[in-house]
């Protein structure tokens, strides 16, 4: 009763911000299709993000944000930053996923052919059957330092926000003490998961690609990966306690809707493995 009654209070908190972030993006219509206003209002807020603590990616994808903002009128683009806003604002005042809700309450999930997010009430009660006994999660991080977590079809980061909630309402801190692998095979989700990470400080490698196939086709690194030294980290982690397997990549081919960041940046470094399914440890 007390979680139901914390939910609705959030979801109450959001609705001005997204009722505000609703209007902002349907005053493109009708000379804009609002499906694509989403997608590209959605990627340049995670360039813009990305741009502040990824050098190493910084050049081709502030092309890649002036070729998404060249295509619209002053109007449009002043919309993006003020769309941010209010997800960051939401975000403040309760943790949930936004960006899911918003897509559905503009009904994009009609022209996605289908896509749907999980309800972030579903994900949040999975999440606290996943983390289990606070003991043993305090156990973990003694032992290793941190917890890792890993999500094959992230979507907007429904699930990755719920175990970061969870983590938190057991008072353990996860910007200090998680870290995220999440991948989709869909980029806008990808670039709505990676806003709402961001905007959380979770630290987090997100992927564009395929879970089951290994295909890398992009990797987002959120502010709080960079900034926490996480690559480091990981890779100093006792391996003994590492209970995810891992398969091989597989270099991803060109199709004629890609984009063309499939081709790695001059100096990037060969992705690590993706491991196999939904875990925490």
């Amino acid at each position: 009763m007390v979680a139901s009654s914390f939910a609705s209070d959030v979801s109450a908190a959001h609705a001005p911000h997204l009722k505000a972030m609703r209007k902002l993006l349907e005053r493109c219509q009708p000379r804009h299709d609002i499906y694509t206003v989403f997608g590209h209002c959605m990627e340049a807020m995670a360039i813009a993000i990305a741009n502040s603590v990824d050098l190493r990616q910084r050049a081709r994808r502030e092309a890649r944000y002036l070729d998404i903002v060249g295509r619209y009128g002053a109007d449009v683009v002043e919309s993006f930053p003020r769309v941010m806003a209010e997800l960051a604002m939401a975000l403040e005042t309760g943790m949930s996923d936004v960006l899911g809700q918003l897509f559905h309450d503009l009904e994009l999930h009609n022209k996605a052919k289908g896509q749907f997010f999980t309800p972030y009430s579903l994900s949040r009660a999975m999440a606290d059957m996943l983390i289990g006994d606070n003991a043993t999660r305090r156990e973990t991080i003694e032992t290793r330092g941190h917890l890792t977590a890993m999500e094959p079809a992230c979507g907007s980061g429904s699930m990755v926000i719920a175990l970061a909630d969870a983590l938190r309402a057991q008072d353990i801190n996860y910007q200090r003490h998680l870290h995220v692998t999440a991948i989709d095979i869909d980029p806008r989700a990808v670039h709505m998961a990676y806003a709402q990470l961001s905007l959380l400080h979770v630290p987090a490698r997100l992927i564009v690609g395929n879970a089951l196939s290994g295909e890398i086709r992009e990797q987002w690194f959120t502010p709080a990966h960079i900034l926490g030294g996480w690559t480091a980290r990981l890779a100093s982690a006792p391996q003994d306690k590492t209970a995810i397997e891992t398969i091989p990549p597989v270099v991803a081919a060109k199709s004629a809707g890609s984009f063309k960041e499939t081709e790695p940046a001059p100096g990037y470094n060969k992705p690590s493995p993706l491991p196999r399914q939904l875990s925490l440890f």
